[in-house]
Formats: structure tokens, sequence, C-alpha cells
């Protein structure tokens, strides 16, 4: 009785290990696979991010008060349609250029 018991032991035993072994390989290939997907995905810059949040709110409060007060100044001081319009792109134009040497920070 006792050889079968111990025979029954063995048995399980060498299940359980069996069952820890393939486990291991799993969990393993899990830790590989989601070391990989790390490696591989891009990071998420945190905090600050995009065009718009470079500045602070009252900064691009400022930035389009200002451009509309162009604008207007523009469309009341120039009689000329054609050239008003083209005061108008060339402010858009050379807006980014002005708010980066006003505001750089660097």
């Amino acid at each position: 009785m006792s050889k079968e018991r111990a025979r029954r032991r063995a048995e399980r035993e060498a299940e359980q290990e069996r069952a820890r072994a393939a486990r291991a390989r799993r969990v393993a290939r899990r830790e590989r696979r989601r070391s990989l997907v790390r490696r591989l995905t891009p990071s998420l810059r945190r905090g600050r991010t995009g065009r718009l949040r470079r500045h602070t709110r009252r900064e691009r409060a400022t930035i389009l008060v200002l451009t509309a007060v162009a604008v207007v100044g523009i469309w009341s001081l120039v009689d000329d349609l054609a050239l008003r319009l083209v005061l108008v792109a060339l402010l858009l134009l050379v807006l980014p250029a002005i708010v980066v040497i006003a505001l750089d920070r660097r």
C-alpha cells in the first residue's frame, strides 16, 4: 500500500512539475512579448505636447487679439480691396515668425 501511495505521489509531483514548467514558459513568453512591445511602441511624452501647448492661454489670447486688431486696422485704413486681401494674407503668413521672435523662450 505504501509503494502505491509513493508511486501516486510521484506521479502527482511530476504532473505538478510539468504544469509549473509550462506556466513558467508561458510567463516568460508573455514577458518577452511585453518587453518587445514596450521597445517598439513609441513612448508618449507626458505634459505639454503639441504646438498650442507651447504658449500659455494668456499668450494665445494676446496673439489672437493683436491679430484681430491688425486685421481690423488693415480693413479700416486701406481702401483698395486687393491690397487689403494681400496685407491680411501677408500678416497671416508672417504671424508665426512674429510669434516665435516675440515669445520664444529658448
